[in-house]
């Protein structure tokens, strides 16, 4: 109740609120709520929005009925009283609802009190009853029964109690509620008229801002269709636009197009003699390839040489120092310490030899480097030819001079001054003997240096002595000499170059700048020509301020081939003197030279310039930019530019008018003459303005790829066959060709004159002309180059620019375009015709003849006004007559239509032209067939037949099929669509009869010009008596290697009215045999396939849908792994014969000492015959039988790769007319087609995404035979192939079955595998078969499981039971065998078990001693597992222990004894049992040992067969004596009982045997022994009888001495006969038996 209580009181207080608000709207509880008006609650905030909108008229501020506003506190007071009257409603309602479940409560508790009641009364009764029959059990129960019931009534009745209390609670509860409600009924009414009212304001606002909206649409449709019009108005403008563009466009191309085929021409060429250079390229590189296999071949040779002479060398160094020990030892020295020093000092002198060497070897690099730097003076002195006075010493200057180049480093002598002139006259004489060899010498100067020690060193000698020899020493220092003399050469001239020393003082002045000065200046020889002499004075003054000397120092380095000094020194020269030089200058190369005349004076050195300049081209011209201005159209205006040459060299120049870039060189000319090459060279491309000419859009690019790919590409074959001059002339003629035929052919606005090319000579000027003849409207441009075949002289671009103003009269669209057109139908465009003259003209319209019939221009006559337009109306409607009539104009195999029309003016003489153009087609729409024909249908199902629908047009047609019959269906789309030009559609009409009667109807196809193409259509309608439930199944996207499956239905409905003309039906009904006809290699399986019906009856069709892999694709992939395999297999053995040839390389040549390797020749080829042998063939794919390996791997391969593919089959069935004839029943049954059934089916195969990858995919876990009881495992592998994750799932399999799976299954990764284990456990003897389905989320993988229980069959050679192995000698052993038969077909586990070896045998080596001791009294009990080894070993072994015996063999099973101490209580218990934990047999081994070879055994047990834990005490005695030892040993007690028997007056004598043996032994000492009993007269005197008493046992046998006991006369009954005898044996030692005999007499024999 306190929870109530809590839950009403923040009701109340809202409730209480609300009231004084109510009551209170007169007083100041009103004027409180308005003041707080500004801060609504949160809940109203919208309030505060929508009143912002409404901008103080809205609904919140118009009054209800009085028109007065109503304040924003006073709309939010009464959504606040509606929200609390909502929450008074609803705590009511609640408050019904919690009274009505007490009331249930109540009403169910007092039915169970009645219930209760009534039971009561009835056990009361019982009671009673029970009483009366005196069944005090019954009687107690039953009250127990009633104490219990009386409990529960208890409980029921206080649990009515606090119901009814609850009850009236809720009661009291919901009477105040209602009270509460009363208290706000005229409250309620208040808000509800509010509420009216506030709703009556939102319709009014609602209805204002509707017309509002309209009002806005309105204006927003006026302005949008302003804006319409707008757009379409630029359209217009736009179009006019692009069409003006377009006809310039279409002008340009018609230019490009001609100089595109030249292009292509001279490509076309150009490739070819590319293709012709590559071939010689190849040809080239063949050749150097054989070279250097050669060369390689050379480089063995001599490497084996090599290695040769190193190990002759090794061999005599060896036998040297042998030698050499020998005479010291001889001679008394210490060899080791003479041998030690000596190879010190070979040590110290191989290092000086390589200090020298590092020494020699930089000078040489100096050397070099100062060669290096005078090779160019060189070249030039060894290209004049002078012819000094030739050594006379010298009869071989080639040779020697060859033999220096290899010995010039080999001395370090300096020269002296004589030796020094003769290498210097040396040295000319060979350079002018042999120029040719000389540059051979200089090319390969390391090579001949590496050789030289390898000549050296060669072991081959000549047979006599020649020139080399004798010239040896000579040669050497004559090379040596030489180069010392050039390094002190060069050495004044590096010195003298450092001319840039700091001012001198002379008399305390400074001396700034050279002591003397030079006139000229600078000694120029200015363009020089070769093979000519130019001489030049120089006057030489002493401008310093003292006495002054000069002395000539020479010329530069680079200049002294060229430039000859002529001067006498002076000798001292005051300040102010001069004196004269002359300089001779010859030159013998075209370059520009620079260089220095070096002197030398007191105060320091000074220099004079020289520069030599050869001829040059200085071209010019008077204007870059020509600028024609503007000129009307037809007129033609010339331009003439000069083109200046102010050099001393002539050239040819060229004009170009392709693109050029100031980064290339203009044309292709003879930049080096000394290598005979045509220097590669690429079009200029200057920058222009988009809008330029026709003829500067047309041919800028084609030009610009035309000259660079043409002179790109010259051969360099034809220039070196020329000489300079050759290659200048073709270079320039050719560039200037190319350009004339380019001008000739051009036909543009600006062109340029006759003379676009030729030969200017030095200092001369050519004028070149520029012509402008504009022909269209608009800006001209044109940019040009002036090419020039010296490579020296950069292109001169040239720009022209002019200005093309049309004629007067014009029209706006020269090109009318009506796009395509088609017959009979209308088409109007309008024709512009703008005038830019100052008078009014008169036009004039006209039409070719052969176009009047089908074009119109209205006006024909018109005058236009001054700088105004003319507007004229086209009308152009084609008719079928056309192709007649404009034969000329109209190309009917494409459709095109050009008119020329023409437009004459008054006053100007040449007419306006412009064209109309237009593609003219046809509207037709064709049928492929004129009647369908969709035969026999039946009313169950729909027949589709195909039509191709075609459009003639050009043009995209609508068409839609109109007035369709009921039973008809058009597909695509409903029968509409758009066919596009030339375009077939195939129209699928679907017939579905509705009744079965003959149709004849027509289809009608309308275009989206209103043309109508009718289509005739023909069906008969059929009813069968069979009929299916569903005519198509469309099966669910079936993975490959699962299956879907359908269930149909087929019904027999037998109608009173058949259908006429059927053969065959009767009103009765006659039965129906129906077959489905299964289309061949489907997957597609139904079941049954067959049957027969009679009227009424349903039979179920199940259709089943199980993709898999077609044979022949599975073949083929079969044929792929086995192909690629033989290629790898092919490519291991290439790599192996490759590493066999590798290795054979690397073999060593000289296998022994004297011996050479054989060497296999180049052209031997070795035979592998034998490898390739293992390549077998391919087998052809039919040859791939199915189940085999290669073709199960293949299916497997062909699952990863399987992709989407959608089949359609249409399966007929077919119905007989009845039953076959009684006559002959297995006759054929009538058929009729009018019957026939028919079932499509829509298939979808997709990859699966699950796949077993184990043993190739093979689906079949065959487990073969396995012996009932025995658990084999199998496994499969599934592999998740799809994109997403797996979870897999299985079906269940039998429980009372043999398979089970082990592990558990989880969800499987996209690419991720999972391993299924299954385990087959047979319990009986028969063959099983399951299958196990692996499902996921889109497939179920289905598993069969085979296997077959075998019963095992095996037998042993021992029955079982005991199996004694009797008495060895401690430490030895011995053996049993026991054979094992195995009858059964299956191969079978065994495995043996020793009890001793056995985990729950019992500790300690026993069985339970107590047990035992329990058992002693009544019976000789021998333990399970008796005595064991000391040593921890078994005393009981078996081999082997376990295995597995073959179908139809046997096994031998070994058990073996082998004591370690003597004991007679050896005990073991062995179990054969196979691995279906069966048991062959059991077997208790016994054995005993002894310590010596005889042994008794028999008698009574006088111990329990348990030995001691404890080992034996051993007496602490002095070692005794071998007699005192037997004579003092213990005699062994032995208990003999006999009981004799008496029965009926008659006595058995009692009989006992004990064994005494021999224990054969395996050392030969073991002999027989004996036995004999003591005292054996006293045992007869007591009735006891011994036979044998002594006796010989053999070594291995045993004998039986057999004991009897007959009572005497005088034998008292129960009296115990006892006496003791002593019985000896004799072996390896001598044992004492005391043996006890006790005899007494049994009324029943034991």
């Amino acid at each position: 109740m306190d929870v109530e209580e809590d839950r009403e009181s923040p009701f109340e207080d809202g409730v209480s609120d609300s009231t004084d608000e109510d009551n209170d709207e007169d007083g100041p509880g009103q004027e409180t709520f308005k003041d707080e008006e500004p801060a609504l609650p949160p809940d109203f905030e919208w309030l505060e929005e929508l009143s912002e909108e409404d901008d103080g008229d809205g609904d919140l501020a118009v009054a209800a009925v009085s028109g007065e506003k109503r304040s924003y506190a006073e709309t939010a007071r009464m959504f606040k009283l509606r929200r609390n009257l909502d929450q008074l409603d609803c705590f009511h309602r609640q408050k019904e609802h919690d009274v009505q479940n007490a009331r249930e409560k109540l009403k169910l508790c007092r039915q169970n009190i009645e219930s209760l009641l009534e039971q009561r009364e009835n056990l009361d009764i019982k009671i009673e009853e029970q009483k009366a029959a005196d069944n005090s059990v019954a009687v107690f129960h039953t009250r127990a029964q009633h104490r219990l019931l009386c409990q529960k009534l208890q409980s029921e009745e206080e649990l009515e109690g606090h119901i009814n209390t609850e009850l009236k609670q809720q009661e009291l509860e919901l009477s105040v509620v209602e009270v509460e409600l009363g208290k706000f009924s005229s409250l309620r009414q208040e808000v509800q008229e509010e509420e009216r009212a506030f709703q009556d304001l939102k319709k009014q606002k609602a209805a204002t801002r509707l017309q509002h909206e309209r009002k806005a649409s309105q204006n927003q449709q006026l302005r949008m269709q302003h804006l319409r019009d707008k757009q379409a108005s630029m359209l217009k403008k736009e179009e006019a636009e692009c069409q003006r563009k377009i006809k310039e466009g279409r002008a340009s191309r018609k230019v490009a197009a001609k100089y595109l085929k030249e292009t292509i021409k001279r490509m076309q060429q150009q490739e070819a003699e590319k293709e012709q250079q590559n071939k010689e390229l190849l040809e080239k590189r063949m050749q150097a390839v054989k070279s250097l296999k050669s060369n390689i071949a050379a480089t063995q040779e001599s490497l084996r040489v090599s290695q040769s002479r190193a190990r002759a060398k090794a061999q005599k160094e060896e036998q040297r120092q042998k030698q050499l020990r020998e005479s010291l030892h001889a001679q008394g020295i210490n060899s080791i310490q003479h041998m030690y020093q000596q190879k010190q000092l070979e040590e110290i002198k191989r290092k000086q030899e390589e200090f020298d060497k590092r020494e020699k070897s930089r000078r040489v690099e100096i050397v070099a480097k100062i060669l290096q730097e005078g090779q160019p003076e060189k070249s030039r002195k060894r290209s004049q030819p002078p012819m000094p006075k030739p050594s006379t010493t010298d009869k071989f200057p080639a040779l020697g001079r060859a033999k220096e180049k290899l010995l010039y480093n080999l001395d370090r002598n300096p020269p002296t001054a004589t030796e020094e002139r003769d290498t210097i006259q040396f040295r000319d004489f060979s350079s002018s003997s042999s120029a040719s060899s000389d540059v051979d010498d200089q090319e390969e100067p390391t090579n001949q240096e590496e050789d030289h020690p390898i000549l050296s060193d060669s072991l081959a000698e000549p047979e006599f002595s020649g020139l080399w020899d004798q010239n040896y020493k000579k040669l050497l220092n004559e090379r040596t000499t030489l180069v010392q003399t050039e390094v002190k050469q060069e050495e004044p001239a590096t010195a003298s170059g450092k001319l840039n020393l700091p001012p001198k003082k002379v008399h305390g002045k400074e001396l700034k700048g050279p002591p003397f000065i030079s006139k000229p200046e600078v000694l120029l020889f200015k363009d020089f020509e070769l093979g000519k002499t130019y001489k030049k004075k120089i006057v030489l003054t002493n401008i310093s301020y003292i006495t002054n000397h000069c002395k000539l120092l020479g010329v530069s380095d680079h200049l002294k081939d060229f430039i000859t000094i002529n001067f006498d020194p002076p000798g001292s020269l005051s300040t102010g003197m001069s004196c004269d030089m002359q300089a001779v200058f010859q030159p013998t190369t075209s370059e520009d030279l620079e260089g220095e005349v070096r002197f030398a004076s007191a105060v320091g050195p000074f220099s004079v310039p020289i520069r030599c300049t050869i001829k040059k081209c200085d071209m010019e011209v008077d204007n870059q930019f020509i600028d024609f201005g503007s000129h009307v159209v037809g007129q033609t205006v010339s331009w003439t530019i000069t083109l200046t040459n102010n050099g001393a060299l002539a050239t040819l120049f060229s004009l170009d008018t392709s693109a050029f870039s100031p980064d290339t060189t203009p044309v292709q000319m003879a930049s080096k003459l000394s290598d005979n090459t045509c220097q590669e060279t690429s079009s200029p491309n200057t920058t222009s303005d988009n809008q330029s000419s026709a003829v500067s859009i047309g041919t800028g690019k084609l030009q610009e790829k035309e000259e660079s790919q043409e002179l790109s590409e010259h051969p360099e074959s034809e220039a070196s066959a020329a000489g300079p001059e050759a290659i200048l002339k073709t270079c320039v003629s050719t560039d200037v060709e190319a350009q004339m035929d380019q001008s000739n052919s051009d036909f543009g606005d600006i062109h340029l004159g006759n003379v676009q090319g030729g030969d200017i000579g030095p200092f001369e000027s050519i004028k070149l002309e520029v012509i402008f003849t504009p022909t269209i409207p608009g800006e001209s441009k044109l940019d040009f180059h002036i090419k020039f075949s010296d490579f020296r002289t950069k292109p001169i671009p040239i720009q022209v620019r002019g200005v093309a103003v049309s004629i007067p009269v014009w029209v706006v669209q020269p090109s009318i375009d009506l796009k395509i057109c088609m017959f009979d139908r209308l088409y109007q465009d309008s024709i512009v015709v703008q005038s830019r003259a100052s008078t009014a003209l008169k036009l004039t319209f006209e039409v070719c003849p052969d176009m009047r019939k089908h074009m119109e221009i209205l006006p024909k006559t018109g005058f236009i006004q001054a700088q105004s337009r003319f507007n004229a109306q086209l009308k152009f409607l084609p008719r079928i007559s056309l192709a007649k009539d404009a034969k000329e104009l109209f190309d009917e195999d494409t459709g095109v239509l050009e008119v020329p029309l023409t437009v004459q003016v008054a006053g100007q003489v040449k007419p306006v032209h412009f064209t109309v153009q237009a593609v003219v087609t046809s509207s037709e729409l064709h049928f492929d067939r004129s009647e369908v024909d969709f035969g026999f249908c039946t009313i169950y199902q729909s027949v589709k037949s195909t039509v191709r629908l075609t459009n003639t047009s050009l043009l995209p047609q609508d068409f839609g099929f109109l007035g369709i019959p009921e039973f008809m269906e058009v597909q695509p789309n409903d029968g509409f669509g758009t066919v596009f030009p030339q375009e077939t559609l195939e129209v699928d009409l679907i017939f579905s009869a509705n009744k079965a009667k003959v149709y004849n109807f027509q289809l009608h196809c309308k275009s989206g010009i209103n043309s109508d193409f009718p289509l005739s259509c023909r069906a008969v309608g059929v009813r069968p008596p069979l009929k299916l439930s569903h005519s198509l199944v469309l099966f669910r996207a079936t993975a490959v290697g699962d299956h879907s499956t359908a269930v149909l239905y087929l019904t027999y409905r037998q109608t009173a009215n058949h259908q006429h003309k059927q053969p065959g039906v009767t009103k009765t009904g006659p039965p129906r045999l129906f077959s489905f006809c299964l289309p061949e290699h489907s997957d597609i399986s139904i079941i049954p396939i067959a049957g027969r019906l009679l009227p009424g009856e349903r039979c179920l069709i199940q259709v089943t849908f199980r993709p898999s892999l077609l044979d022949e694709d599975i073949r083929e992939e079969a044929l792929r792994l086995l192909n690629r395999a033989k290629l790898l297999r092919e490519k291991e053995l290439e790599r192996s014969r490759h590493a066999e040839q590798e290795a054979k390389k690397e073999l060593p040549v000289e296998t022994g000492k004297g011996k050479k390797a054989q060497v296999i020749p180049k052209n031997s080829k070795v035979s592998d015959t034998p490898k390739t042998e293992l390549l077998t063939e391919s087998p052809e794919p039919a040859d791939l039988q199915p189940g085999s390996e290669r073709y199960e791997e293949a299916r497997a391969s062909l699952l990863f790769s399987v992709t989407q593919r959608n089949s359609e089959h249409t399966v007929p069935c077919f119905v007989s007319d009845g039953d076959p004839p009684e006559e002959d029943p297995q006759a054929m049954p009538g058929w009729s087609p009018f019957n026939t059934l028919f079932l499509q089916l829509r298939c979808a195969t997709v990859k699966p995404p699950l796949v077993v990858i184990s043993d190739n995919g093979n689906k079949i876990i065959d487990c073969h035979q396995v012996a009932v009881g025995e658990k084999v495992f199998k496994w499969f592998t599934v592999l998740n192939t799809s994109n997403e994750t797996l979870d897999l799932k299985s079906s269940v399999l039998d429980v009372h079955g043999p398979f089970s799976i082990v592990n558990a299954l989880r969800g499987i990764r996209p690419g991720a595998k999972h391993t299924l284990l299954l385990a087959f456990s047979p319990s009986l003897d028969k063959k099983f078969c399951e299958t196990l389905e692996v499902r996921c989320q889109k497939m179920v993988l289905e598993m069969t499981l085979r296997g077959e229980g075998v019963l095992p069959a095996v037998t042993c050679s021992h029955p079982g039971g005991l199996l004694d192995l009797g008495y060895v000698l401690e430490k030895e052993s011995t053996s049993h065998v026991l054979k094992m038969e195995n009858s059964s077909a299956l191969a079978v586990g065994f495995r043996v078990q020793l009890a001793s070896l056995c985990p729950s045998r019992p500790p300690g080596g026993a069985d339970d001693v107590a047990s035992l001791l329990v058992g002693y009294i009544c019976s000789q009990l021998q333990p399970t597992v008796g005595t064991q080894n000391h040593s921890g070993l078994s005393v009981f072994s078996v081999l082997p222990a376990k295995g597995s015996i073959a179908p139809g063999q046997s096994q031998d099973i070994t058990v073996s004894f082998q004591p370690d101490h003597p004991s007679v209580c050896y005990s073991d218990q062995m179990i054969i049992e196979l691995r279906n934990k069966s048991v062959v047999c059991v077997l208790d081994l016994r054995g005993a040992a002894s310590s010596h070879n005889m042994y008794l055994c028999g008698g009574d047990p006088l111990t329990v067969p348990i030995e001691s834990l404890l080992p034996p005490l051993i007496a602490c005695h002095p070692p005794l004596t071998a007699e005192s030892e037997v004579m003092e040993k213990p005699p062994i007690p032995v208990l003999v009982t006999l009981k004799a028997g008496y029965s009926r007056g008659a006595i058995t004598p009692a009989v006992r045997e004990l064994q005494v043996g021999c224990i054969r032994s395996a050392q030969p000492s073991k002999k027989s022994g004996e036995f004999h009993w003591e005292n054996v007269a006293s045992l007869q005197q007591l009735g006891f009888t011994v036979e044998p008493s002594k006796g010989t046992v053999e070594t291995g046998h045993k004998r039986t001495v057999t004991i009897s006991w007959s009572p005497l006369s005088g034998y008292k009954p129960y009296e115990v006969v006892q006496t003791c005898v002593t019985l000896t044996l004799k072996g390896d030692e001598t044992n004492v038996y005391r043996v006890t005999l006790m005899a007494m007499l049994s009324s029943a024999a034991d």
